[in-house]
């Protein structure tokens, strides 16, 4: 290449000026004159008064939320708390608590060693509770609990929903002392009504009854209500009930006082009343007892799906014959009670039948079948005397049948018939020599069925 070769490319020099053009005019336009420096004014400090605005209204709102809901089915008087007895050793303070709850594989030992005690000092303790209460006799589930205080060292276990354990160690001595105390039992009454909407447990579920309740409520009409087959929207209930607390403030058992039902527009009142003798039944208003011979079905809260007729073609051998019986369609498993007292005549595999439990009953004339178990009850055999409600067996499948049923047959004399249609005569009413003590007693309860709702005080 020459050695005065001259690298001049015009297009090369021409870009490099354009932009330097460019660059320049671009710093040009990114100079902007300085914004004028604003002075706002100063704003004054709220103070206390908003503050004092904001936690007035909340209250306000507040009442208004605790007071705007008079509407509800229930109302609810105040009471008092109940103070268990080792809360009350040491009132002013000075005591200490600890608790353990016994687990599955616990011992005695294992149990008092987590609550501080040594292994001398436990088998001390478990010594002198043997006096009053073996303490090998422990239950999973249950507590101990150790109360500290000036006066010495206290133990409690609570056996069951009548006694309790109390073992003390007073200060300054070293032998351990051990008794049984009588524990405290606490009763409250409600009263809930509802109207049946979609199902009975879940109505009553919504007017605060628990499930307990709600079967008592359904045993003590099931001679008058069939609940698989009677009920229909719009039916209602109302009920008087006394639930019974220990001093835990565990639920311990519920009793019906006084109840009454609408069902497809027939009212059926029943009240809860103990007889001279002893004897706690459920009468109506006017004396006669709850209680029939049979019940209306032996099957709770199932539909039926076959009913008692001449003719019916066989879902499984596919002819028409007979079906002389009543079919309950229920869920495998679901408890069979026996509609009346009786003693069992057969028990066992009987062709289409499949497991059956065949019962005569007092009278001697009736006689009812229950057809296609998946198992027996406790203690049913031949020979066995049953009592009216008790589970006799299961709803199953076995035998000739499409899925889990009871087939359940009525015999008067050996004759079948319509288990529907058999009218069931009432048990005893009330002796006419306390017939006067029986409306005294019941006119309180039966009152109050025709009050509105209210929940009732602790007792």
């Amino acid at each position: 290449m020459p050695k005065n070769f001259n690298h001049d490319f015009s297009d090369s020099a021409a870009n490099r000026n354009g932009n330097a053009r460019k660059r320049a005019k671009k710093r040009s336009r990114l100079n902007f004159p300085a914004l004028p420096k604003l002075s706002l004014p100063r704003l004054p400090r709220p103070g206390l008064f908003p503050v004092f605005g904001a936690l007035i209204g909340f209250a306000c709102i507040m009442l208004f939320i605790s007071t705007g809901s008079d509407d509800v089915s229930a109302r609810s008087q105040p009471h008092e708390e109940w103070i268990t007895p080792e809360l009350s050793l040491a009132a002013d303070g000075s005591s200490q608590t600890t608790q353990t709850t016994l687990q599955s594989g616990d011992n005695a030992i294992s149990a008092l060693m987590r609550l501080g005690f040594d292994r001398k000092t436990s088998h001390n303790i478990i010594s002198a509770a043997n006096s009053s209460y073996k303490l090998r006799n422990i239950r999973a589930g249950k507590s101990f609990k150790r109360v500290n205080s000036r006066h010495g060292i206290d133990l409690f276990y609570n056996i069951d929903a009548g006694q309790r354990l109390h073992l003390s160690l007073p200060s300054g001595e070293k032998t351990w002392q051990s008794k049984l105390v009588k524990r405290q039992v606490f009763t409250r009454q409600h009263m809930s009504s509802g109207s049946i909407e979609d199902s009975l447990f879940s109505s009553a579920a919504r007017a605060g009854m628990d499930q307990r309740t709600t079967m008592n409520l359904v045993d003590i009409f099931a001679w008058d209500i069939d609940f698989a087959r009677d009920m229909r929207r719009g039916d209602s209930f109302q009920v008087i009930y006394e639930e019974r607390f220990d001093d835990d403030g565990r639920t311990l058992e519920s009793s019906i006082l006084a109840a009454k039902f609408v069902n497809q527009g027939q009212e059926f009142m029943a009240v809860r009343y103990e007889q001279s003798n002893g004897k706690v039944d459920y009468f109506d208003p006017d004396g006669k007892s709850m209680r029939k011979a049979y019940l209306k079905a032996p099957v709770k809260f199932s539909r039926i799906s076959s009913r008692f007729k001449l003719k019916r073609k066989h879902p499984v051998l596919g002819y028409t014959r007979a079906h002389r019986g009543v079919d309950y369609a229920s869920p495998s498993g679901t408890p069979v009670h026996a509609i009346g007292d009786a003693h069992v005549s057969f028990v066992g595999w009987k062709g289409g039948y499949g497991r059956i439990v065949q019962l005569r009953h007092n009278n001697r004339n009736h006689t009812t079948f229950y057809a296609h178990l998946r198992s027996y009850g406790k203690g049913i055999k031949k020979g066995a005397r049953i009592r009216q409600g008790q589970v006799i067996g299961y709803v199953g499948m076995s035998g000739l049948a499409t899925g889990p049923h009871l087939h359940f047959e009525f015999r008067s004399r050996g004759r079948a018939v319509n288990p529907l249609t058999v009218k069931h005569p009432p048990a005893k009413p009330i002796e006419k020599a306390e017939k006067q003590r029986f409306l005294q007693q019941t006119a309180p309860l039966l009152g109050d069925l025709k009050q509105p709702p209210i929940q009732y005080a602790w007792g």
